[in-house]
């Protein structure tokens, strides 16, 4: 689903490190080599239908690399 985060994210929590990532090795080979980690959070998004809405957002993220791949979870929180 396409989206924009519009807000800061908030409640960051880990999910998974290192082993515990399944798309580990895919994540190394398209982006690099890294600490990755799957971090879930809370943040207002913009959807293309123009709607603002509060969600859980999903995410990997590797020390030097950056946040990739954002995932929407629904439902929705608001």
């Amino acid at each position: 689903m396409d989206f924009e985060i519009i807000s800061d994210i908030t409640n960051i929590e880990i999910i998974a490190t290192g082993t515990g990532i399944r798309n580990r090795e895919r994540l190394q080979k398209q982006y690099g080599k890294g600490k990755w980690r799957k971090l879930k959070g809370i943040a207002q998004v913009q959807l293309p239908n123009g709607m603002i809405r509060l969600a859980e957002v999903h995410w990997y993220e590797a020390h030097g690399i950056g946040k990739k791949e954002f995932k929407l979870k629904l439902p929705f929180l608001d």
